[in-house]
């Protein structure tokens, strides 16, 4: 007579342990990501205004984070974008305009600041770059097309000494 018999294992409390560890580790870090840079603004340095602050945020925008690179300053949490931050606000404080305030981080950190830089003598080869280089790949491909064998086009005719060379590689008898 064949019995079935169920046979429950019974769990190693070392390997419960260690699951509730490795899932409790791994809860802990998804909140410590989750969390980190999800504000980059601290609330201390906002204006209460709501106008102002939206006026902030528009001046921010046109600046670059220049540790992040190809960020705004709003949008990063690097410590030289808040910093970059307070200053603009700081400026709106003095009754700087728009444009007063850009220049002012412009005169201390050069073009490079602003996302979008102006066209001058310093930054032409910094706008002309992407066309140049679509020039450039417009010009190889169309060599390219040129110069490739067209398919069922005859091959060019081999000279007698090709023929020779041809046929001593091949092992063929002349």
């Amino acid at each position: 007579m064949n019995q079935d018999i169920e046979v429950r294992a019974r769990p190693d409390r070392r390997s419960t342990k260690t699951a509730r560890a490795f899932y409790g580790l791994l809860a802990a870090t998804f909140v410590a990501l989750s969390t980190t840079g999800a504000r980059a603004l601290d609330p201390g340095e906002m204006f209460d205004d709501p106008s102002k602050e939206a006026r902030a945020r528009e001046i921010g925008r046109e600046l670059r984070c220049l540790v992040c690179q190809n960020q705004s300053i709003f949008d990063s949490n690097a410590g030289l974008a808040k910093d970059l931050r307070i200053v603009v606000r700081e400026r709106m404080e003095a009754g700087d305009s728009n444009e007063d305030v850009l220049e002012y981080v412009r005169s201390r950190f050069g073009d490079y600041v602003l996302l979008e830089p102006p066209v001058s003598g310093q930054t032409y080869l910094l706008w002309l770059a992407p066309a140049g280089f679509i020039a450039l790949g417009g010009l190889l491909m169309l060599t390219y097309l040129k110069n490739r064998r067209k398919p069922g086009a005859p091959l060019p005719e081999m000279t007698q000494a090709e023929h020779e060379e041809a046929r001593r590689l091949l092992g063929e008898e002349t």
